[in-house]
């Protein structure tokens, strides 16, 4: 078990230091709340339940019965929630021999940060495994998959070829996102609601929505994408591992879920036996998705 003593700062026991560095710094915002729908849970596990709408409706001969339609549930994604916690312990010894405030009053202040940390990278995670092996949705697939089932067959929700991010990459995933279709096949509106990016696409991402004329271009065409409004908000997130993947996340309902179980807390407790004090963070949440249509990705060239 990690306890800090005497010996862990032992400057820390003596006058004359002028300043400590390296446990506080300057913290990212939040970014983890643009990457999902924000929800509450107030039970071990959450369900979303997908269910199929009707199909068309065939002509009706005169004199002749109308037809009927079932209406079937599909798949379930679960989401269960999964506990963390973080603490370290103080000696008596190392709390009554530290003579610098600071060093003792960053404890607190970096475990914060490693729980905050800890949700980003968790949440980031989702997206980093977007096409990887394994991390599977209610429906069977990875997020960011040609072979999505449902009623009408296979959907999918990433670039056929994959492409780096572009002006014409943005295009082709934004009108795949328009001709998105229900679990029926049937047409419904689906359209983006931020792009999200890494931070190596920082800036390419800013030149391609935000240019009046389109990027790399001698020719006077506008920018479509920035004419019709077609992206509303661009993220850039910290925590996304690979450099040239990039995200369109959509405006449909129960897509991309985090689900808040017990937000962060920080306890403390002394142990009588050796008067070491104890100081913990715990928090319990998950995120996921229920909806694929919720992103539409492309992993790059």
């Amino acid at each position: 078990m990690a306890v800090i003593a005497t010996g862990n700062h032992p400057k820390a026991l003596w006058p004359g230091v002028l300043a400590w560095f390296g446990s506080k710094y300057n913290e990212h915002e939040k970014q983890y709340t643009k990457l999902f729908d924000m929800k509450s849970s107030d039970k071990a596990y959450e369900e979303i339940v997908q269910q199929t709408g009707f199909g068309l409706a065939p002509v009706k001969p005169e004199g002749s019965g109308t037809a009927y339609d079932s209406h079937l549930q599909g798949y379930t994604s679960r989401f269960t929630n999964v506990a963390y916690s973080l603490g370290f312990i103080v000696t008596r010894e190392e709390r009554a021999d530290n003579l610098y405030e600071a060093v003792s009053m960053r404890r607190a202040g970096a475990l914060a940060f490693s729980m905050g940390q800890t949700r980003e990278i968790v949440g980031a995670n989702i997206y980093n495994r977007v096409i990887t092996s394994g991390y599977t949705g209610g429906d069977g697939q990875v997020l960011g998959s040609v072979s999505h089932p449902t009623t009408a067959g296979n959907q999918s929700n990433i670039l056929a070829t994959a492409a780096d991010l572009s002006e014409a990459a943005v295009e082709d995933l934004a009108i795949q996102m328009r001709n998105a279709k229900d679990f029926r096949g049937l047409n419904i509106s689906v359209r983006p609601k931020c792009l999200i990016v890494p931070t190596a696409l920082t800036f390419e991402s800013q030149r391609i929505m935000e240019s009046n004329l389109r990027v790399g271009s001698a020719d006077n065409d506008v920018n479509a994408l920035k004419l019709v409004g077609e992206i509303p908000e661009i993220v850039v997130n910290n925590y996304l591992t690979d450099t040239d993947a990039w995200f369109l996340r959509s405006d449909v309902d129960n897509g991309l879920c985090w689900f808040d179980r017990e937000a962060t807390e920080f306890t403390n407790d002394s142990d009588y036996d050796t008067d070491n004090i104890k100081h913990k963070g715990y928090m319990r949440f998950v995120p996921g998705w229920a909806d694929f249509k919720g992103l539409y990705s492309s992993s790059g060239a």
